[in-house]
């Protein structure tokens, strides 16, 4: 049987590749169980210190899978079931994650697999990648945290039109709109995403998550909670040995190696 989800380990840089090309990738129960499988096991590892997050073929994602989850009796069903089941603790998993996410999106992502795509940290798209809401189509609402991505990417503006409408936005209005932080030409894309996922890997790890942990907890904070959170995290990372090898290289006026402690 073929994997679902591939894994793949380079230094210190874990690459997952979504691998239903057949299908654009889109989200059945065993690239759910695969991913989930995935990230407790980065989560476990001190020796992943970055994540790559990409698609096989010709797309990234191209949503749930209507044809595997279609109802065969027809009519009615709790889609909330499925949602709890599998999307929001992917979601939440994915933003706790102590270790930076990339997402390569390499070609079409719609859908809950946009939305995907928007809970990494750093969304990155080849030059072919387009993207869709495309839940209005059939009836239904953004969800995989598309309500809570979006207007945090794009403005409240767009992301109404874009929800509402359900159209097609091409990777250069997304980059134009916020909604991604790099493009990339399609050929070379993946060597261009391991050479940020390596730039990744080798800056300070306490650092990293102190920085995804301030950045989770900002929309939902004052400003007077918010620093506090920074001198608390600020605080820890003062005690940390990168920090120190972070001081000594700038003194010395050499590369720092940060080991994570």
């Amino acid at each position: 049987m073929t994997q679902s989800v591939l894994i793949d380990t380079i230094n210190h840089v874990r690459v997952l590749t979504l691998n239903r090309p057949e299908r654009l990738n889109a989200l059945d129960s065993s690239i759910q169980d695969g991913l989930a499988a995935a990230f407790a096991d980065i989560e476990a590892d001190p020796h992943v210190r970055a994540v790559v997050l990409t698609g096989a073929g010709r797309g990234f994602c191209a949503g749930a899978d209507l044809l595997s989850n279609i109802n065969p009796e027809g009519g009615p069903r709790d889609l909330g079931a499925s949602i709890d089941a599998h999307y929001n603790p992917l979601v939440r998993r994915m933003r706790a994650l102590p270790k930076p996410i990339i997402c390569a999106v390499n070609g079409v992502a719609a859908g809950a697999g946009a939305n995907l795509a928007l809970a990494g940290d750093i969304i990155i798209a080849a030059h072919s990648a387009n993207f869709t809401q495309a839940f209005i189509r059939i009836g239904l609402m953004p969800d995989a945290g598309g309500t809570f991505f979006l207007p945090r990417s794009v403005g409240d503006a767009q992301a109404r039109a874009l929800a509402m409408l359900g159209e097609t936005i091409s990777a250069e209005q997304a980059l134009a709109c916020g909604m991604i932080a790099k493009l990339f030409p399609d050929e070379g894309f993946m060597d261009a995403i391991m050479t940020i996922a390596h730039s990744l890997a080798a800056k300070p790890p306490h650092a990293l998550a102190a920085i995804k942990a301030a950045l989770n907890a900002a929309s939902s904070q004052t400003l007077d909670a918010q620093l506090d959170l920074e001198r608390d995290l600020q605080r820890k990372l003062g005690y940390t040995a990168d920090f120190a090898e972070g001081v000594a290289a700038f003194r010395e006026k050499r590369p720092a190696k940060f080991i994570g402690a």
